[in-house]
């Protein structure tokens, strides 16, 4: 998160996030690629976050390095889907998972936007099987991305008054509260 300001992180937070969010793609896809496109097909599946779309309040370097993967996924569609090369880039919200503080997801009771890691996976493997580049586990990310499209000073300004009533409430942006008051 961000100590005080979207730029206070220390280096080696952003550093961290820039090297599991976006390189340890590209280091996949250097060991892979090759292989797949002399063959003329293959499928990456590229594990990114609905912050890489949209934005994840109280952690800048989270969601820039998301928007980088996704930015890297579309690269990869662009430059290799004429040469046999699937690509799909998920962008997930909310899953129970010891991210957000739940130790055992499986007996955790989740909160109404909040998936279930099998229920998250079942849409991941659903929309694989169409071969979807762009795979929203949570469907209403949709609509968040075509309001930040079409009216994007209205979607800061909600997203400016989602984080000040988070920060009211809690005090402090802490992903494993905030996302059970949005």
């Amino acid at each position: 998160g961000e100590p005080s300001h979207a730029a206070s992180a220390p280096d080696r937070i952003w550093q961290a996030a820039w090297e599991v969010h976006v390189m340890a793609h590209v280091y996949a896809c250097r060991a892979v690629l090759p292989a797949m496109l002399a063959r003329g097909q293959g499928y990456l599946v590229q594990m990114a976050s609905a912050a890489g779309l949209l934005n994840q309040i109280g952690d800048a370097a989270y969601s820039t390095s998301k928007h980088a993967a996704v930015g890297f996924a579309e690269a990869l569609a662009i430059s290799h889907g004429h040469e046999g090369l699937k690509v799909s880039v998920v962008c997930p919200q909310y899953v129970a998972t010891p991210m957000l503080g739940y130790d055992d997801p499986g007996a955790a009771a989740p909160l109404p936007d909040v998936l279930s890691p099998k229920t998250a996976a079942q849409r991941i493997a659903d929309a694989m099987e169409e071969e979807r580049f762009l795979i929203l586990p949570h469907p209403q990310v949709a609509d968040y991305m075509a309001f930040k499209a079409m009216e994007p000073e209205k979607w800061l300004a909600a997203m400016r008054k989602l984080r000040a009533r988070l920060m009211a409430k809690l005090g402090k942006l802490d992903l494993a509260q905030m996302h059970k008051w949005m």
